[in-house]
């Protein structure tokens, strides 16, 4: 009877070994697995943050999320914004709402010595706790801000056109150059140009501000002056996407553009194509309606037109719309409606000119500073649009500014 228990507690003692080894070979694997699945997640994470790296600001966005986390929904939404300003605007305002950048016009610069245009956008500099974006229509010829002015510059810029044809390729190398020191002494680093919108009829609305070449020539425009901008302090911006064509002037009016994708595709698109290959920093989205990708909408605030952008073209730096309160989109779209409308689009910077006088031409209200900034909240607050899409939008800005050294 003893012998049997005796027999008894050694067997289950032998099986509870057993067990404690089946146990810790069983707990060691799922461990292993779970370092595996760890080791997965951090390889998928690297290859992630290896993939955005590719990405023209890719490098800056740590430090653009990073500074993100401390800045209020209100500073958030400002980033968003590039405000026109001319001399009814009033600047003092401005600093309540530490916009992304300012647009300066004409008027900014009449009269002006280099001292004075310095000493006031150092002022606006200063009252900003992020670095500023301080742009300007330099394109040269029929639109010129800076050097309309001779105590600026002795002689207005010529235009693509004139350069081409007087001196070609290296004549626009060379333009871009000193364009682009006399801005950036003056206090400028965004440049809303080059026009690479093919204009080959002279009664095109777009043909005195473009090179008036075909495609191959326009595409080695656009190429010449991402390229020799980027060893200036300034940064360009492709415009007018996805090509303006022979449409009429939106700055008045709705343009409805009928030409078909295949002509879009094989046209039009090559010169943002190559200039997007240089690694332009920005690129401006028209008001023209493109009936070819989206008849319902102008392709500032077209979903589909950012896409193409985006998807097929892999731009990855900042999308902006050309002024959202031109007559084009305040044909169909209260100012607050076209906002929201423009950033679902997928716009990372909305231009809007805003001054003392400024009134939204559907509802006739006055437009002021506050008003644009309430509109953005108002579609957060109606789930219109997400916290994430202002995220990432900011996160996008803030990159491109580390790496233009103004943060």
């Amino acid at each position: 009877m003893q012998r049997g228990i005796k027999y008894f507690v050694l067997i289950s003692l032998i099986f509870m070994v057993i067990a404690i080894i089946v146990i810790k070979r069983l707990q060691a694997n799922e461990v292993g697995f779970a370092k595996l699945e760890n080791k997965n997640k951090i390889e998928e994470g690297i290859e992630e943050v290896d993939n955005k790296r590719n990405d023209i600001f890719g490098a800056y966005y740590g430090k653009a999320n990073e500074k993100l986390q401390t800045l209020t929904l209100e500073e958030k939404i400002a980033q968003l914004f590039i405000i026109g300003t001319s001399t009814n605007s009033n600047i003092e305002d401005l600093e309540k709402y530490q916009f992304g950048g300012y647009l300066l016009f004409k008027d900014f610069f009449e009269g002006k010595t280099d001292k004075q245009v310095q000493n006031g956008i150092e002022h606006l500099q200063k009252k900003s706790q992020i670095p500023l974006f301080i742009a300007v229509d330099e394109e040269g010829g029929k639109v010129v801000r800076v050097s309309s002015n001779p105590k600026l510059v002795k002689a207005p810029f010529q235009s693509p056109s004139e350069l081409y044809q007087n001196g070609g390729l290296e004549a626009i190398k060379k333009d871009t150059i000193q364009k682009s020191n006399i801005l950036s002494n003056l206090g400028i680093n965004l440049n809303f140009a080059p026009v690479i919108d093919i204009a080959t009829n002279p009664k095109d609305y777009m043909y005195q501000r473009s090179i008036q070449q075909p495609k191959e020539i326009t595409a080695l425009y656009a190429k010449t002056v991402i390229r020799a901008s980027k060893d200036t302090k300034v940064s360009y911006t492709l415009k007018h996407f996805p090509g303006y064509g022979n449409n009429e002037d939106t700055h008045t009016k709705t343009a409805i553009d009928e030409r078909t994708y295949e002509e879009l595709l094989h046209n039009d698109l090559e010169p943002f194509r190559a200039g997007i290959e240089e690694k332009a920093e920005a690129v401006m989205i028209s008001h023209n309606t493109v009936t070819s990708i989206d008849k319902n909408a102008p392709a500032s605030i077209s979903k589909k037109v950012h896409e193409l952008l985006r998807n097929d073209l892999s731009f990855t730096g900042v999308i902006i719309t050309d002024a959202i309160n031109m007559g084009a989109i305040q044909d169909k779209y209260t100012t607050q409606d076209a906002i929201i409308e423009a950033i679902l689009a997928g716009n990372d910077m909305i231009i809007i000119s805003v001054d003392n006088t400024t009134k939204d031409k559907l509802t006739k209200q006055k437009i002021d500073y506050e008003t644009i900034i309430n509109a953005v909240k108002t579609g957060l607050n109606n789930g219109k649009i997400t916290q994430d899409m202002i995220n990432k939008a900011v996160i996008r800005i803030l990159s491109w500014k580390y790496e233009k050294g103004l943060m």
